[in-house]
């Protein structure tokens, strides 16, 4: 399982093209989780990255936090409101662990404070994950093909067009 800082390495294409579509809707992405009936769920998130990790934190006692309990695999996926996917989008598989490092976390609310603006500094999050990314994917439209960059860990990135 790959860090973020791996995945970026091995995938640079698809890792530039993720960051790319999270940073320009303001983090927000769509995490896909099982539910306890095997169901998927879909919910909104904003992932971080900080210190060559993906970050999934948020507030506790959501339900896709206590799926991510029960099943640590997730989908994260680029939100976008473009149905021609004019500027790509891209989504990342793998699985969570929690990190329970007191002074990550706190070195973490600082970055996002300066960053955001968001004053969570002093707070304790119970829901402290880190992401270690096993596949990905993404989807670029050119004139007159779709371009579908895959990944998956160990192996290098490869493309496959669609006409």
């Amino acid at each position: 399982m790959a860090t973020w800082q791996e995945f970026q390495q091995q995938a640079p294409h698809i890792s530039a093209l993720f960051r790319r579509r999270h940073t320009a809707t303001g983090n927000l992405c769509f995490l896909g989780t099982l539910m306890k009936d095997g169901s998927p769920r879909i919910s909104p998130m904003e992932p971080w990255m900080f210190e060559g990790q993906l970050w999934l934190v948020g507030m506790p006692g959501t339900t896709k936090f206590a799926d991510l309990a029960r099943d640590p695999r997730f989908t994260l996926h680029t939100a976008s409101a473009d149905p021609k996917v004019t500027d790509g989008d891209a989504k990342l598989s793998g699985t969570i662990h929690h990190v329970d490092d007191p002074d990550q976390q706190k070195r973490w609310l600082e970055d996002m404070f300066e960053r955001t603006g968001h004053d969570f500094r002093g707070e304790v999050f119970e829901q402290f994950l880190a992401a270690d990314i096993t596949s990905a994917s993404s989807v670029e439209v050119a004139d007159d093909h779709l371009d579908i960059t895959v990944w998956k860990e160990g192996k290098p990135e490869y493309v496959v067009r669609k006409h």
